[in-house]
């Protein structure tokens, strides 16, 4: 039967080919634009580690002054300070801790005809590749005595390894970074969070193929690499020894495993704020610990332009549908004799309204393939802006999927009321005035 109802439906919409395109036309407008912004929307919304941001935390104190702190008002600073990092991170309160610190690291390379260049680089400690699960291709990554001691060691990319070693197995061999010389003893699989969580305020990217190098805090500081980002809450004179300078520059991140483990850990942080308000080092006692998914909505990386698109684009499809009912709504019209005459031979009300639901979603699913060409052509247009996830703009499944999902439902919704308007339809009157 449901065979008998597609080949009607493909008759009629044969015979009436320009509504028929008109109203796929439509449709796929509306499927293109909201499955456009959709995309960028789950691209910036998306979880950069599904499976490990519910262990994933945060902590925040503030290292402000007094003046004009107003008690529940106040926020604590998304960055901390090289002492109060350190503390955290020795006290190993956490399952893992890695303070963190982005840098861009001067690249030389052995070929004498290729020329230095810049790349991306994470200035750590030891726990940040077993935080984080972050994969290897050959070798480790460093360890906490390798820390202490500033070990010049060094951990790259697979796109890194790729340009100076040719992909091969590199663990033992040396890369040059601002003029020193470094050991290579891991690199990675590709590895890039989508957005760059963990450098979201560190750093002044968050999207893109990941970083390039990482290398011990210490080891990266004794070659006088400047931190990404630097906030002074004093007067400062001297930065080029930060580490004593009272500045915020480095991010933390603790892996905690249960709800007991973070309330442990934030009785902690508000105990250590408390010793330090004590001996008159800190000022603030407001402290945070915010999950992953937590830390990305306080920061807001989905910026607000892109959901007020994505809304907008939903709204444009709104439009797009009730248009369409309009159009099956006079095709109705207009096969009333046919509809009448079904009836007459005894078709039932039941097979009329399944027969016109089933030509709407014919028409819904030739929207959808229209309007995924229009959602690549969209996405295309993204990809040429000037955003650093610009490049990170295309349909995966979900998105295919999700296409023809939006298709097929917005072409049902539109042909309800025109199925309704068919099977209700008097067949007495039509047949007499024919």
């Amino acid at each position: 039967m449901f065979g008998y109802y597609i080949e009607l439906a493909v008759r009629s919409l044969r015979r009436n080919q320009v509504l028929t395109a008109l109203m796929i036309v439509t449709l796929a407008l509306g499927i293109g634009a909201s499955i456009t912004t959709l995309a960028v929307l789950k691209l910036l919304s998306g979880d950069p580690l599904p499976e490990k941001s519910g262990h994933l935390f945060y902590p925040q104190i503030d290292p402000n002054p007094l003046e004009g702190y107003v008690a529940g008002q106040a926020k604590p600073d998304p960055m901390m300070s090289y002492p109060d990092a350190m503390y955290l991170v020795h006290a190993r309160r956490a399952r893992r801790q890695a303070a963190m610190a982005t840098m861009q690291a001067k690249i030389v390379p052995d070929r004498a005809n290729d020329h230095p260049y810049f790349a991306d680089g994470m200035m750590t400690t030891s726990d940040f590749f077993g935080l984080f699960d972050v994969p290897f291709q050959y070798g480790s990554g460093w360890s906490a005595p390798d820390d202490e001691s500033a070990a010049p060691v060094a951990v790259i990319s697979d796109f890194l390894n790729d340009k100076l070693f040719g992909g091969g197995n590199s663990v033992g061999k040396t890369i040059h970074v601002w003029g020193h010389d470094l050991r290579v003893i891991g690199v990675l699989k590709h590895w890039a969070p989508q957005p760059r969580f963990y450098a979201e305020v560190i750093g002044n990217r968050d999207y893109g193929d990941g970083d390039a190098v990482f290398m011990p805090l210490k080891t990266a500081r004794a070659m006088d690499a400047g931190a990404g980002n630097l906030q002074c809450y004093a007067q400062v004179s001297d930065l080029i020894h930060i580490e004593t300078a009272p500045c915020e520059w480095l991010g933390v991140w603790v892996e905690l495993d249960s709800s007991a483990e973070v309330a442990s850990y934030k009785a902690f942080l508000d105990g250590y704020v408390k010793e330090q308000i004590a001996l008159g080092r800190l000022h603030r006692p407001d402290t945070s610990l915010l999950s992953l998914m937590g830390w990305l909505i306080d920061q807001q990386v989905v910026p607000s332009d892109a959901r007020l698109q994505t809304y907008l684009a939903f709204g444009f499809l709104l439009i797009c549908v009730v248009n369409t009912v309009g159009l099956l709504l006079a095709k109705c019209l207009r096969r009333g004799r046919e509809i009448s005459v079904r009836r007459a031979l005894g078709a039932t009300r039941r097979a009329i309204f399944a027969q016109f639901m089933v030509e709407a979603g014919i028409i819904g699913i030739a929207g959808g393939v229209l309007g995924l060409v229009l959602a690549e052509l969209g996405l295309l247009a993204v990809r040429h802006q000037p955003a650093d996830y610009a490049s990170l703009a295309h349909l995966d499944g979900q998105m295919f999927l999700a296409t023809f999902a939006v298709a097929l439902a917005a072409s049902l919704i539109a042909g309800l009321l025109p199925a309704w308007r068919a099977c209700v339809m008097a067949p007495a009157p039509q047949l007499k005035a024919a």
